[in-house]
């Protein structure tokens, strides 16, 4: 299986519902890397697995929509504790609906699976990963 990865950054704003969350229930902030890993069985024609200046692009596309936003405000997320797992498998899916609309291109068509993954910290992260 190949892969590449592109990376980019969101800071957002949240707050948690539920005693598990401690003090994180209370509104606060986090800065996430965000790598978004594409895979393909084989290479493409050009052997790539993907154009990667495209995957930058919509990448940093999705980033923005999240980019600088309090999530307990935004009505995509009414209700919904915004962890990081959850986040991840949200810029996911929003790429993933790119590539089937050939944002990235023919070549896209081929891939196998996304994997995206937020880190939190330098000692944790979170990912989920998809078949395309």
């Amino acid at each position: 299986m190949f892969s590449i990865t592109v990376r980019d950054h969101i800071m957002i704003a949240h707050s948690f519902r539920g005693e598990v969350f401690g003090p994180a229930q209370r509104l606060h902030g986090a800065t996430f890397l965000v790598d978004a890993t594409f895979r393909r069985d084989r290479l493409d024609e050009d052997n790539i697995v993907v154009d990667i200046g495209l995957a930058t692009r919509e990448l940093g596309a999705v980033a923005a929509e999240l980019n600088y936003r309090n999530l307990d405000d935004e009505p995509d997320f009414k209700g919904i504790n915004t962890s990081t797992e959850f986040l991840a498998k949200v810029i996911a899916d929003r790429l993933v609906e790119r590539i089937h609309q050939g944002a990235m291109g023919e070549g896209a068509k081929g891939l196998a699976g996304l994997t995206v993954t937020l880190h939190e910290s330098h000692v944790a992260w979170a990912s989920y990963e998809r078949g395309l």
